[in-house]
């Protein structure tokens, strides 16, 4: 008998959420079953889990489930020595200039141009998007600039990226505009109002950057309450007296405000850190955290200390954690990794390994506006099975990675690594032999090959 049959999730995944218009996870995936084998839970039971028109439909001990009538077709995937979990999710990309340092380009100030025209964003949105999904993250934020030379053509270029990848990932767009107050802002303010009817799902931007961050603040809540869509913006956290404005304007804010990557709390003396905290918690203001390094919106490189998640959380903040900048000047190296931002945070003493892998999963889901997901009937299917035993030692060194989104296989990464051998006794020199210590499982299942290593 299964463990768990179908309930219904105590979530909202139905509602007309902004950050849920014009998705790919928006339509269900049709007709098709899937049956997860040998899978090993976080809670230490190796489990089946049947998957249907990208559900789970129940979740069993293993070898307890088969495809169910009038489903014949239903394709078996061997997860054995995998750990299955809830998908990561990118609440803080920037795609719009992923992948431009590669090239040596340097990206002006926050009101230019990324660099390249607008097919080539469309490329590199789609290339940072699909890397993000190898990862493992089946739902990505981005935060593009608007306004400036570029206009909304950046937009409109992730926008055409976005509709490229429905049913692979679902990306979402921040619309970041550089000034909104004064005469230079009023320009910035229409533009944000054509952002959002052309399709950006959030309003955001930079209030550190404007002469007057009060009233850029104002003017990004004015234009959501009209649309009533999500409030995503960007500030450094390190002026208590701005932080507590605003907090008190977020107040009763629906859906919500979210706010990162806010490095300068963790330059601030632990009183009054710990007073921002309580005023975020009350005010129901998410944070995004960015342990990888900072982002790109100021146009620099900026050395982003670590949010003090920990006291966040005791506090009461929900807390995130994101990617921030991937391989543009503000972070060169940038992977865009979920599970090295959740490795980050525990390697730091922030989380303990399974808190700071819920910062980049199920608390990323929450501040995106998206449907929770558990290993569990009745939950969407946006899973991620790494090879590994326990969520520690996949952090550590989870290489090999099967990813689904709305109940398919879209990703698979096989780590492989080989050793010579040791040369002595033997004949050939110490060439490869052939032995690499590793296990091997196969994994089977639509497009992909017959075997899955390390």
């Amino acid at each position: 008998m299964p463990d768990s049959q179908p309930q219904e999730p105590n979530h909202p995944d139905q509602q007309d959420h902004p950050d849920q218009q014009d998705q790919p996870g928006a339509a269900a995936a049709g007709g098709s079953t899937l049956i997860l084998c040998g899978a090993r839970l976080m809670d230490g039971r190796t489990v089946d889990v049947r998957v249907v028109d990208g559900r789970i439909e129940a979740v069993g001990t293993a070898g307890s489930l088969a495809p169910t009538t009038p489903r014949p077709d239903g394709t078996r995937v061997d997860l054995t020595g995998y750990l299955l979990l809830p998908a990561p999710a990118e609440p803080h990309g920037h795609h719009d200039t992923a992948l431009t340092d590669e090239t040596g380009d340097e990206i002006g100030d926050a009101g230019g141009a990324p660099p390249g025209g607008q097919l080539d964003v469309q490329r590199r949105t789609t290339e940072a998007a699909l890397l993000q999904l190898g990862h493992g993250a089946t739902a990505s934020r981005s935060h593009v600039r608007i306004g400036g030379t570029s206009g909304l053509r950046s937009l409109e270029a992730v926008l055409q990226a976005r509709r490229a990848l429905r049913g692979l990932i679902e990306l979402t767009t921040v619309a970041v505009p550089r000034l909104l107050t004064g005469a230079a802002g009023a320009e910035g303010l229409a533009m944000l109002r054509d952002a959002v009817k052309m399709g950006a799902n959030a309003v955001g931007g930079c209030p550190d950057l404007d002469p007057d961050p009060v009233a850029y603040t104002e003017a990004v809540l004015e234009v959501a309450a009209e649309h009533g869509c999500a409030v995503d913006l960007h500030t450094d956290g390190g002026d208590p007296a701005r932080l507590a404005r605003l907090t008190a304007m977020a107040r009763g804010l629906r859906p919500g405000l979210t706010i990162g990557p806010c490095g300068g709390l963790g330059r601030l003396p632990r009183e009054a850190a710990a007073q921002a905290a309580d005023q975020l918690a009350a005010a129901g203001v998410t944070v995004v955290a960015l342990p990888q390094g900072g982002c790109s919106l100021g146009g620099r490189r900026v050395p982003v200390r670590t949010v003090p998640v920990r006291l966040l959380r005791a506090a009461g903040v929900q807390v995130a954690a994101g990617s921030g900048a991937l391989r543009d000047v503000a972070n060169p190296v940038g992977r865009g990794d979920p599970l090295e931002a959740a490795y980050l945070l525990a390697s730091l003493g922030e989380a303990a390994p399974q808190a700071a892998y819920e910062a980049v999963s199920t608390r990323a889901r929450a501040a995106m506006g998206l449907p929770e997901v558990r290993v569990e009937a009745g939950f969407p299917a946006e899973l991620l099975a790494v090879r590994g035993q326990t969520v520690p030692g996949v952090l550590s060194l989870g290489y090999s990675r099967v990813v689904l989104h709305r109940g398919r296989v879209v990703a698979r990464t096989s780590a492989v690594r080989e050793f010579c051998d040791t040369g002595e006794g033997g004949e050939g020199g110490g060439g490869m032999d052939g032995r690499d210590g590793r296990d091997a499982s196969s994994v089977t299942g639509p497009g992909l090959p017959r075997q899955a290593q390390g």
